[in-house]
C-alpha cells in the first residue's frame, strides 16, 4: 500500500512539473516565437467584457469595447496587476444615434468594425528585439481589411503616445472596467 501512495505521489510531481513547464513554455496562446501578436478568434465569445468607452467625434469615435481572459480579471482583482500573458483586445465599432423612448440622441454601437488593438502583458521582457513590445506590453493594431495582419510597426510610435495618460496603472485605462472591481466595491 505504501509503494502505491509514492507512486501516485511521484505521478502528481511528474504531473505537476509537466503543467509547470507546459504553462512557462505556453507564454500565450495569441504570440509566436518571434513576438508577432495575432488577434483572438471569437474574443468576444470566449473572454469576459472589461467596460466600454464611447468617444463621440474624431477618427476614433464609437464605441471602444475591452476583453480579456477571466484568469486575468481574477488575476488583477488579487493583485491590481494583469498577470503575464493577459491579453486586452480593444474592438471599436461605429455609432448610430437616435430617438427612443428612454431619451433622444441615444448612441450604439452598430456592426461596423472599425479596427482592433490588443496588447499582451509581458513583465519579463521576453521580446526586447521586438520594436513591438516594451513597457511591459506586447503592442498590436488590426484592421478590418486583414484581421492576420498586425499593422503596427513600433510601439513607441504607433501606439504608446495614446497610453502616456494612464502610465501610473501599468499602461490601461483601468477606470472604465468594472469587472476589474468585485461586486462588493
Amino acid at each position: 500500500m505504501r509503494r502505491f501512495h509514492y507512486s501516485i505521489l511521484l505521478i502528481a510531481v511528474i504531473a505537476g512539473l509537466s503543467l509547470a513547464v507546459t504553462a512557462d513554455d505556453q507564454f500565450s496562446v495569441h504570440v509566436d516565437g518571434q513576438g508577432n501578436i495575432s488577434l483572438p478568434r471569437d474574443f468576444r465569445a470566449t473572454m469576459a467584457h472589461l467596460g466600454s468607452w464611447y468617444v463621440p467625434q474624431g477618427g476614433a469615435s464609437g464605441f471602444h469595447d475591452v476583453y480579456t481572459e477571466q484568469a486575468s480579471i481574477e488575476a488583477f482583482r488579487k493583485t491590481g496587476q494583469f498577470p503575464d500573458g493577459a491579453t486586452l483586445v480593444k474592438e471599436l465599432r461605429a455609432s448610430h444615434a437616435q430617438n427612443y423612448t428612454t431619451g433622444t440622441n441615444v448612441s450604439y454601437a452598430t456592426a461596423e468594425i472599425k479596427q482592433w488593438f490588443v496588447m499582451i502583458k509581458d513583465s519579463q521582457g521576453r521580446f526586447a528585439d521586438n520594436p513591438l513590445w516594451g513597457d511591459g506590453w506586447g503592442w498590436a493594431l488590426y484592421m478590418v481589411d486583414d484581421r492576420s495582419k498586425n499593422v503596427a510597426t513600433d510601439y513607441e510610435i504607433d501606439c504608446k503616445g495614446c497610453h502616456v495618460p494612464a502610465q501610473q496603472t501599468d499602461w490601461v485605462y483601468i477606470e472604465a472596467y468594472p469587472t476589474l472591481r468585485s461586486a462588493a466595491d
